[in-house]
């Protein structure tokens, strides 16, 4: 029963008790009784009626207010598991537990997803690497403490501060008895070590009480996480470099080494071309030299005076790298042509470090061409319209898409199994220090074009 239906019902019974009181007053002055009794007898009856209906009223009022003490009892004691009857008792009430039922209902369901959230949100503080706690700043209780930073200040679980005061005066001084607006490095010693630990601390009110929270973070950890890492993507780095100039070297060997084997086993049919074996070995000289020249300039790329710039002839660059790179290419059955528009050009370049950039990008040109028929590499230079010295690879190889064309780039970003993601970012970054630049323009399925400007 609603509220209004509530109140109508209350008030026709009122209605009908002040009708009854009117109707006894007015039928015992216009009624002539015979004897005493008779009107003793009607008084009775009507006394009766009008006592019931007090009672009615009165048991009404009283069971919904009982009713409803008894909720609001049950809330102040946060019981929303109660159940109300809704079967059994006067309609009214019935309809009265139905609502408290359903208010129950609504706040246990709000309850639950509190603690969903709040679970949630425990967990994701929790596996974060940044130490947090929060305390009562009068009674000193923990009110929140994730893991991280009871294993940072190496302590177990803590209800109240007190016990880190008392356990470690030296550290409850620095991080707990002041406060770091902005964040400030900290020295604490943990286990006989010195840590360092960036800190920042705030206060906040909540239910007319303050509050501290202070977050901490190991500096030293990060640190040295930090310098594992770069020693990994620099050993990376270097591996690679080094793995791509000697392979072709390994290469051009195996080949002198197996023209050698042969005129010694049969000196009258395998003749030895005392050039063609000078020239290899030129440029596994040349090679090496420029192997240790890029270790050295690696060391420092950000320095422009490690460059060794000079005028190069274009055609002697190719030369030399069709010589170190054609025996490898020809075991895998690819046909690469060095173009050039007029063998005359020269560029002014560090050639040690502009041959190990071409050879990234012919070497990054064969892993294209895996699976491909016909698979050719083109490596051209021109001079272009606007007279700037410019070399293009070019190949027919399986392209790059467009989602990833724009992050090739980037450093250690790679699509290659085996692939270090540091080739194409190492060559953007000496043709920065050359001044030039670095583009490239690919059709997924159809080919890739790189080009270098001057």
């Amino acid at each position: 029963m609603t509220y209004k239906k509530y109140k109508l019902a209350l008030t026709i019974r009122v209605i009908v008790l002040f009708l009854t009181l009117t109707s006894l007053a007015y039928f015992i002055n216009i009624v002539n009784f015979k004897s005493t009794l008779h009107l003793t007898w009607v008084i009775i009856f009507l006394v009766i009626i009008v006592l019931y209906l007090f009672y009615t009223i009165y048991d009404s009022i009283f069971k919904r207010f009982n009713e409803i003490d008894n909720f609001f009892e049950a809330i102040s004691y946060r019981d929303f598991s109660r159940h109300f009857n809704e079967q059994n008792g006067v309609y009214g009430i019935r309809e009265l537990h139905k609502k408290f039922n359903s208010v129950n209902t609504s706040i246990r369901e709000l309850y639950k997803e509190k603690e969903v959230q709040h679970l949630h949100l425990k967990k994701i503080v929790n596996l974060i690497d940044t130490g947090i706690i929060a305390y009562n700043l009068t009674s000193k209780d923990v009110l929140w403490v994730n893991d991280s930073f009871k294993r940072q200040l190496d302590i177990p679980s803590i209800k109240n501060i007190q016990f880190i005061e008392k356990r470690t005066p030296k550290i409850y001084y620095k991080l707990f008895s002041k406060n770091y607006v902005n964040d400030s490095n900290v020295n604490v010693i943990i286990d006989n070590k010195k840590t360092s630990f960036l800190v920042s601390s705030s206060t906040f009110k909540a239910q007319n009480e303050s509050f501290k929270l202070i977050v901490i973070k190991n500096i030293a950890d990060t640190l040295n996480r930090t310098e594992s890492e770069a020693w990994k993507k620099l050993l990376s780095v270097m591996t690679h470099e080094i793995m791509n100039s000697i392979t072709p070297i390994s290469s051009l060997a195996e080949t002198l080494h197996a023209h050698i084997t042969a005129h010694n086993n049969n000196p009258a049919e395998n003749l030895l071309d005392i050039d063609d074996l000078n020239i290899g070995i030129d440029s596994i000289k040349k090679r090496s030299i420029g192997l240790l020249s890029f270790a050295k300039t690696y060391r420092s790329l950000n320095k422009v005076t490690e460059l060794n710039l000079s005028k190069v002839s274009i055609k002697e660059l190719f030369n030399s790298i069709e010589t170190l790179l054609l025996p490898s290419l020809k075991n895998k059955l690819i046909s690469v042509f060095f173009e050039i528009d007029n063998e005359s050009i020269q560029i002014k370049m560090d050639p040690y470090l502009i041959e190990q950039v071409l050879i990234n990008l012919i070497l990054n040109a064969t892993a294209s061409l895996e699976g491909i028929q016909n698979p050719k590499i083109i490596v051209k230079a021109k001079i272009n319209s606007t007279g700037q010295p410019t070399i293009h690879v070019i190949d027919n190889g399986k392209g790059i898409p467009d989602e990833i064309i724009d992050q090739v780039f980037i450093p250690f970003f790679t699509t290659k199994k085996t692939g270090s993601g540091i080739g194409l970012s190492l060559c953007k970054q000496i043709m920065l220090l050359h001044k030039g630049e670095i583009t490239i323009n690919s059709i997924e399925n159809t080919g890739t074009v790189v080009n270098l400007f001057f």
